[in-house]
């Protein structure tokens, strides 16, 4: 895979997602729902922490902001990391999954970042069931660094079930699946670390210098 189609990859997902969530964050209120299908639903929330909203302050005796602003720091070295690896697996030919997987999670990683570095000093603040967030108002509602990740895709394939009463602990309760709201970008990062897993010897297959190389090499035992 040559850089310039990798390269186009990441920036087809980067346009998609930036769109979806500047479209969502200035036309939804917070926490506005839009049914589609009774299996999917735009939900607009935002996240100022990691995964599945978790903060560093949670976890460490530090402020909230100060929690925001490690995790974008953090995510801006991941960011220079992936996009490395991205470089150097196209520089050295390696196999097209790999370079496809690294792209997907390359273009996850920037999309989000963007969010956390720039969201939070462009636009307003967005409220349940106020105005809506504009860009440029001239009163962001955060500074650099500070930005929240803007999430909308909703998929509750099972929503407000109930767990049968023969079931230890859970037994009466409600339950619904799958409950994460996430983005365009979340869905680049989750494929790319898939395709991963899934076809891990052929993304990290030897290339036939690689494998001359080791044809070459004496083997153990041998004189």
């Amino acid at each position: 895979m040559s850089l310039k189609k990798s390269i186009l990859l990441v920036l087809i997902i980067l346009v998609v997602d930036q769109i979806s969530k500047i479209y969502v964050k200035t036309h939804f209120t917070y926490n506005e729902t839009l049914e589609v299908f009774s299996w999917f639903k735009f939900v607009f929330i935002e996240n100022s922490g990691a995964a599945w909203g978790t903060k560093l302050s949670d976890f460490l005796p530090i402020s909230e902001e100060t929690g925001k602003l490690i995790l974008t720091v953090f995510r801006l070295f991941a960011v220079v990391g992936i996009g490395y690896w991205l470089y150097d697996t196209v520089r050295k030919n390696l196999s097209n999954t790999l370079a496809i997987a690294v792209s997907l999670i390359f273009a996850g990683a920037l999309g989000n970042i963007i969010d956390s570095v720039f969201y939070g000093m462009i636009f307003s603040e967005s409220l349940y069931g106020g105005e809506l967030a504009t860009a440029f108002s001239g009163e962001p509602y955060g500074s650099i660094f500070h930005g929240k990740v803007v999430d909308m895709l909703h998929f509750p394939f099972i929503e407000n079930a109930v767990w049968p009463e023969w079931v230890p602990y859970f037994g009466g309760n409600t339950f619904s699946f799958f409950e994460p709201v996430f983005n365009i970008a979340d869905m680049a990062i989750s494929t790319g670390v898939g395709i991963l897993l899934v076809f891990n010897k052929k993304a990290f297959a030897k290339t036939e210098e690689e494998e001359n190389i080791e044809a070459t090499e004496p083997q153990e035992g041998t004189v």
